[in-house]
């Protein structure tokens, strides 16, 4: 086994870093939470859940399953390209070191999504709003706007919705990756505070503003990502319509409070409902 390199050791002998000690924190637990694609028990439990009922009825549950993965794949693949860019944009070391762990989780994820959609059917419609956002994040011109959009709002509203679905995919491979990457993802939100409070004590005037904007251009979108199904759930999501937008208040007030945490004057922020 190649020995670790302590996070430590990245930094100049003597220098005072114990600001970031949260983000290296953050480090050392994503390296004790790493698990590897080959540990879900691909062979010993169902892909999705399986149900009873005619040949036809069995495709419908089928094609609603593979619409769920097809979602988190395709919102996996836009987490490779926003890991990767905060990996080459953070200056400082200790990021540096825990974005090299994220990029490597957001391949992880991807690697499991293309696998358990090969299982359901393959790829199939996309969500306009998941690409959007992806455009929206990766275009974004800042550090601290790429890290509050990306970790501090979406990895953390993102959590609730892999715990749905693993309570709805009892023993599964879906549950089982879904529970994987509630974990994963409560670790980049975690760090992603951490080293957001970094950015903003050196930050230049006026951008916190820049954040709140920001914000209030994703939130729109976020609840039309968090809303939209293809046409293999249209029914399904008219059906929980009104329960999905009042747990989507809740996620998006919570985020609010987070962000005023940070320091940050939320009152301009504007909830899409």
């Amino acid at each position: 086994m190649v020995p670790r390199v302590s996070a430590e050791a990245i930094v100049e002998e003597g220098e005072d870093r114990s600001a970031y000690a949260g983000v290296l924190r953050f480090y050392e637990l994503a390296k004790h939470q790493e698990w590897q694609v080959r540990d879900v028990p691909w062979d010993e439990l169902p892909p999705v859940p399986e149900g009873k009922g005619s040949p036809e009825r069995l495709a419908r549950r089928r094609d609603v399953w593979r619409s769920v993965v097809m979602q988190q794949l395709q919102a996996d693949v836009i987490a490779c390209e926003m890991a990767a860019q905060l990996l080459n944009a953070a200056p400082d070391p200790e990021a540096r070191l825990y974005y090299s762990t994220m990029v490597q989780d957001e391949s992880r994820h991807t690697e499991a999504w293309l696998k358990l959609i090969g299982q359901v059917g393959g790829e199939g419609e996309r969500d306009p709003h998941l690409d959007r956002l992806g455009h929206m994040f990766l275009e974004a011109d800042t550090l601290e706007e790429k890290v509050f959009l990306m970790q501090v709002f979406f990895e953390r509203l993102i959590i609730p919705r892999f715990r749905l679905i693993a309570r709805s995919s009892r023993g599964t491979i879906l549950e089982d990756i879904c529970n994987r990457l509630a974990v994963d993802d409560g670790i980049h939100h975690g760090s992603g505070m951490a080293y957001e409070r970094i950015l903003l004590a050196r930050a230049p005037s006026g951008i916190k503003q820049q954040l709140i904007d920001g914000a209030n251009r994703m939130l729109p979108e976020f609840a039309a990502h968090a809303l939209w199904r293809p046409k293999a759930r249209e029914m399904i999501g008219h059906l929980m319509e009104a329960r999905d937008r009042e747990r989507l208040t809740m996620e998006l007030n919570h985020g609010v409070r987070l962000a005023a945490s940070l320091g940050l004057d939320v009152s301009d922020v504007v909830i899409p409902f």
